[in-house]
C-alpha cells in the first residue's frame, strides 16, 4: 500500500472545465458537492483506502521561531496558502494507477449547475524511506 495526498486548490492549478467559483454557487449546489465528496470518502473508507481528509478555511498565517525567549513571528495570511489550498484527502492504495483513478473520480464532483467540475487535483505520494540494500 502507498499513501497519496490529493490536494484541492482554490486556484493555482489549470482552470477546471466548470470553472465557477464556489462563492457563486447556490446552497443546493454546495450541498450536492459536499455530499459527493462525503460519499466518495465513505466508499473509500469501506474499501480500506481512505486515511483522512479535511476542508481548509481560507484564513491562514505563517509562523516562524524567532529565538529563545522571543515570541513567534507571524506574517500573513499569504495568497500562497489561503488562496491556493482548499482541502486535502489522504488515500492508501495499492498502486499509483489506483491513486490516479481515484483522483480522476474526485475531480468529477458536481459544481455550478450540478455539472461536474472536472477540476485539476494535485496527486502527491508520501515520501518514504528508500529500500535498504544489503550486500
Amino acid at each position: 500500500m502507498a499513501k497519496y495526498l490529493l490536494l484541492k486548490h482554490y486556484r493555482g492549478a489549470p482552470a477546471a472545465v466548470n470553472d465557477v467559483p464556489m462563492d457563486q454557487w447556490t446552497p443546493d449546489e454546495i450541498t450536492a458537492h459536499v455530499k459527493y465528496m462525503q460519499d466518495f470518502a465513505d466508499r473509500l473508507e469501506k474499501a480500506g483506502e481512505f486515511v483522512d481528509g479535511q476542508a481548509l478555511a481560507p484564513e491562514g498565517t505563517f509562523v516562524r521561531y524567532d529565538g529563545e525567549g522571543r515570541p513567534p513571528v507571524t506574517d500573513g495570511p499569504f495568497a500562497e496558502t489561503k488562496d491556493l489550498i482548499a482541502g486535502w484527502m489522504v488515500i492508501d492504495v495499492d498502486s499509483y494507477d489506483r491513486a490516479v483513478e481515484l483522483a480522476g473520480e474526485l475531480s468529477a464532483a458536481p459544481g455550478a449547475g450540478g455539472k461536474p467540475i472536472h477540476e485539476w487535483l494535485e496527486l502527491r505520494p508520501f515520501l518514504t524511506e528508500p529500500p535498504t540494500i544489503t550486500d
